[in-house]
């Protein structure tokens, strides 16, 4: 392989810009709506409805968005994605200046940014690969740069300026993440243009949407690469259902404290996405995921039995490093075996699943911890983790790995040229 072919093209550093700036203002809201929610009502439930209004797309729409973004150009749903969530955000920002904010009105908000996420990120995965040709090496050091921004700017540096920014004004913290949006909007407008997807116009929607499913399930590569997500929601909301009890109740960590041991996890997650590659050159993509995987439920188990903070910090790191490697590997596994004209689908399919499993995961936690002890929950996540290690094991193996990036080169290579879509005469690879 050529050294240029390697090179990252110069489109990719303002896909970079664009979501490194919309991460940032995604942490700015994510810390301050449930604190704005907070000055509002002290209400469980109500503070409820407003987290889980932004996870409803997912839920709703998920493959029905895929298909749409199967069919529409990926740069224009980008850009028309981040201007429509920077023009929503004026609303609650109007509102708070006027003292007109409400719960219901922060969860329309919340719900309505998060179909904004669903259009951007989907075609935001479906476009990356159309920029790199579909070349897994690029795909890999693209999707590393892209994670540890991301864990970066919404882990590190967004909480705590919103949380700042709020001390300023309501209104503040919200025409920030405004700003943002729109910053990355005019980014993504400047990305190169590619061929426009071709409609399958014998099919309807749903349709469309149900042969996206259908094809993640009847791939055993796929349905590995789904499952882990899926089934890891459920572990690591139980996790989190609990953690700050743990820590507060077990490991004697005050507010401070508890703050430290998430920067832990999360400057472990940095560590594993720049690591990423390193791992899938050296053991191969299906033997490093398997190992992130087997890190991941040890790493937690470590967190159940730990004796002191300092052995949690550790573990949530190491913990945090499984996961920041897995969300550069199978992403970009995924990317480089699918075709480009079911990648929407795809990925959407795949989230969807994820979004789905994360609420069994905190009914779970709550229920162990109430009905035996509160390191339960970990130690049932921990055994979760591995059993489903084991499980997709074979089913994203490097021998399956290889033949699946075998058998899409034809169509989806470098120099090659597309896929044909159902029903079409001919098609290009699509953005």
């Amino acid at each position: 392989m050529t050294a240029d072919i390697r090179r990252l093209p110069a489109g990719f550093g303002r896909l970079w810009t664009a979501q490194t700036i919309s991460s940032l203002g995604d942490g700015v809201t994510h810390a301050a709506l449930p604190l704005l929610a907070l000055t509002l009502t002290r209400d469980p439930m109500a503070l409820a409805v407003v987290t889980a209004a932004g996870t409803l797309p997912w839920l709703l729409f998920g493959v029905l968005g895929g298909a749409l973004v199967d069919r529409w150009d990926r740069r224009r749903t980008m850009w028309i994605a981040d201007a429509a969530r920077a023009v929503l955000l004026a609303i609650p920002a109007a509102a708070a200046v006027l003292d007109a904010l409400s719960i219901p009105l922060l969860a329309a908000v919340a719900f309505l940014l998060g179909l904004g996420g669903l259009f951007f990120d989907t075609a935001a995965t479906a476009y990356l690969p159309d920029l790199l040709r579909r070349e897994p090496v690029l795909l890999e050091r693209a999707n590393s740069r892209l994670r540890g921004a991301q864990t970066a700017m919404s882990g590190f540096a967004g909480p705590p300026a919103g949380s700042a920014l709020l001390a300023l004004g309501r209104a503040v913290p919200l025409l920030a993440d405004a700003v943002s949006f729109a910053l990355s909007s005019l980014l993504v407008r400047t990305l190169p243009a590619m061929p426009r997807p071709v409609p399958e116009v014998r099919e309807s929607l749903l349709r469309q949407a149900r042969a996206g499913a259908a094809y993640v399930f009847r791939d055993r590569v796929l349905l590995g690469l789904a499952l882990r997500p899926a089934v890891g929601n459920v572990a690591f909301l139980a996790v989190e259902t609990v953690l700050a009890l743990f820590a507060h109740e077990r490991l004697g960590i005050d507010t401070y404290g508890f703050g430290l041991l998430l920067t832990a996890e999360a400057t472990g997650g940095l560590l594993g996405a720049g690591i990423a590659s390193f791992l899938g050159r050296r053991l191969g993509t299906g033997t490093a995921l398997t190992c992130t995987a087997a890190v991941e439920g040890l790493a937690i188990l470590g967190l159940a039995a730990a004796p002191n903070p300092y052995a949690a910090g550790l573990a949530l790191a190491v913990c945090g490093a499984g996961m920041g490697a897995t969300m550069v590997l199978a992403p970009s596994l995924r990317q480089a075996i699918v075709p480009a004209h079911l990648m929407g689908r795809v990925a959407s399919t795949s989230r969807m699943l994820a979004m789905c499993a994360a609420p069994v995961g905190a009914f779970l936690g709550g229920w162990l911890a109430t009905t035996y002890d509160i390191r339960t929950p970990l130690y049932a996540a921990a055994g979760l983790l591995l059993a489903m290690t084991a499980v997709t094991a074979s089913m994203t193996s490097n021998r399956r790995v290889e033949a699946a990036l075998r058998a899409a080169a034809p169509a989806d290579g470098p120099d090659r040229p597309a896929p044909k879509c159902p029903a079409q005469e001919s098609a290009t690879e699509v953005l």
